[in-house]
Parts: C-alpha cells; sequence; structure tokens
C-alpha cells in the first residue's frame, strides 16, 4: 500500500494573517498542491482564529477535488461549523489558546462519553471522523469505542527525538507507532500520522506498514518559499515514494 501525503495549509495563513491581508492564499497553495499530487488538504480552524478562518474554510470546500480534513477542537461551535460546511473529514484534536501548535494528542480516553455524542452527530451528517492521539494502546482502544473512523498518530515526539539525535528514542516512537499501527488495523481503524514530520525525517514513517497518509504542514510551507508550492511537494512525495 503506497503512502500518500496530505498537506496543511495553516502556515500560508499564519502569513497572511501576520499583515491582516488577502495574501498569500491558503486556498491557492492547496489548488497548487492538489495540481503537484497531494492526496487531501488539510486545515485547522481554530477557536481563537490565529490563522485559518472561517472563509478559507468554505472556499476550500468549493474548491478541493482531492479530500478536505477539517481539523477542530470538540466544542459546539465548532460542531456546527463542521456540519455546515460538510468538510469530507473532521480530524478532532486537542486545543490550547496558548500553544504555538498542537502540543499532544487527544486523550479520547478520558473523554470518550462525550466525544461518542460527538462523533455520532458528524457521522450522522455523512462525516468521516479522526481522532489524532498518541500511540498508546488505551487511545487506540478509546478511539474504536467512540466510533471514530481513523486514527492520526502524533509523531512528534518522534520529530523531536530526531533533532535532538536521541537514537533510542527515535528507535522507540517508531516502534511504538509501528505496535499502534497494526492495533489500530485490528479494530478496524485506518491509520494517518502528522506532526513535526519534514524532509529530514518522513522516510521512516511513510516505511511504517499500514499507515495510509501522511499529515505535512510546515516542512512544506517553509521549503516552498525557497523552492515554490509545486516543488517543495513533489520533493516530498518523492521522498515518501522511495520509503
Amino acid at each position: 500500500m503506497s503512502v500518500k501525503l496530505a498537506i496543511n495549509v495553516d502556515h500560508i495563513a499564519t502569513i497572511r494573517e501576520a499583515r491582516k491581508i488577502r495574501e498569500p492564499d491558503p486556498v491557492t497553495a492547496a489548488l497548487i498542491a492538489e495540481l503537484a499530487g497531494v492526496n487531501g488538504v488539510t486545515a485547522h480552524l481554530r477557536e481563537d482564529k490565529r490563522h485559518i478562518q472561517d472563509r478559507d474554510i468554505r472556499l476550500l470546500r468549493g474548491t478541493v477535488t482531492t479530500k478536505l480534513n477539517l481539523k477542530i477542537a470538540p466544542t459546539s461551535e465548532m460542531l456546527q461549523f463542521a456540519t455546515n460546511v460538510q468538510p469530507d473529514m473532521v480530524t478532532l484534536v486537542p486545543e490550547n489558546r496558548q500553544e504555538i501548535t498542537t502540543e499532544g494528542g487527544l486523550n479520547v480516553a478520558a473523554k470518550a462519553a462525550d466525544l461518542a455524542k460527538f462523533i455520532m452527530t458528524l457521522k450522522s451528517n455523512d462525516i468521516a471522523v479522526s481522532v489524532f492521539i498518541e500511540p498508546e494502546t488505551e487511545q487506540v482502544k478509546a478511539a474504536k469505542k467512540v466510533g471514530a473512523d481513523f486514527v492520526e498518530f502524533n509523531t512528534g515526539k518522534y520529530a523531536v527525538a530526531c533533532d535532538l539525535g536521541s537514537i533510542q528514542e527515535v528507535d522507540r516512537e517508531i516502534s511504538a507507532i509501528t505496535d499502534m499501527t497494526v492495533l489500530a488495523r485490528k479494530y478496524g481503524l485506518r491509520v494517518f500520522a502528522g506532526h513535526g514530520l519534514n524532509y529530514r525525517n518522513i522516510s521512516a514513517i511513510a516505511a511504517i506498514d499500514g499507515i495510509e497518509e501522511l499529515n505535512v504542514g510546515h516542512s512544506i510551507v517553509g521549503r516552498s518559499v525557497f523552492v515554490g508550492m509545486e516543488k517543495a511537494v513533489k520533493e516530498m512525495l518523492d521522498l515518501i515514494n522511495k520509503a
């Protein structure tokens, strides 16, 4: 099974919002990335609207031809927005107002009852549901219990270990993601992974059997500043395919 790539366009919006103007446009970035070969477009609509705006999601819904994955916190406001916009998929993530980026996986096990109701509403509106979790047995079992269709494993700890040059920690994280991918698929869950993945560290994760798709944002956007979005996407796809 070949691993697919989805691009997160949040960081295009971050650049735009630094000046509060109209450019660069995350919708344009998504179009170029699709033409370059990505399998999906991801955007995280935060409650504080620090980067992606409501309008962006509505425009993406009308233009994305692959798959639109809307990342949201499990709140009533976001539930209403998602059911109105009808993305192809919703990924539920934790959200802290002061964080620079998502700091960890959603604790599905601790919030199972509430999440089960939230997910039921999304699925009744024909929206597939993923949960962004740590690669841990308890969280995988909880994801199955609450009715998720997908899990997205947080690769953040793996990425940090790679940056620090901690070989033992890198091996530990790869083993955990590999083992939890097997468990998730055993439960009938489909598996994505992402967070902190870049051109230097993606190959080992792309080589894990059973992972269907990798979500990458900041690294591709950063690379695109120097080589353009199309080339940045194709370079990442080449690394994934070689893995």
